[in-house]
This record gives structure tokens, C-alpha cells and sequence, in this order.
């Protein structure tokens, strides 16, 4: 009987700790941005310099 007691403890202080993790990031700006990463995978990525070696040397 004496475990659950302490298996409900530690399982308090993790939610605690994860809840306090969720405050922070909120606070930090972390979840204001919703739009941009949905549109983000339509955008094409720009080929940098070493990109376009590396294809120029398998041609």
C-alpha cells in the first residue's frame, strides 16, 4: 500500500513539471505562431551553393 502512495507522489510532481514546462513556453511565445508551419512544406526550399555542386557532380 505504501507504493501507491509514493507512485501517486511522483506522478503529482511530473504533472506538476510538465505543467509548469507548458507555462513557460506559452509565456516564451512558442505556441503563436499557428500558420507558418502549415504553409511551410508547400514553399520550395532554396538550392544553396553546395546543393547545386553536389548535383553538378553526379550529372
Amino acid at each position: 500500500m505504501d507504493i501507491i502512495f509514493m507512485l501517486i507522489g511522483c506522478s503529482v510532481i511530473i504533472a506538476l513539471f510538465f505543467l509548469g514546462a507548458f507555462f513557460w513556453a506559452a509565456k516564451n511565445g512558442q505556441h503563436e505562431d499557428t500558420y507558418t508551419p502549415s504553409v511551410r512544406i508547400l514553399f520550395d526550399d532554396e538550392l544553396t551553393d553546395k546543393d547545386t555542386e553536389m548535383t553538378e557532380k553526379k550529372a
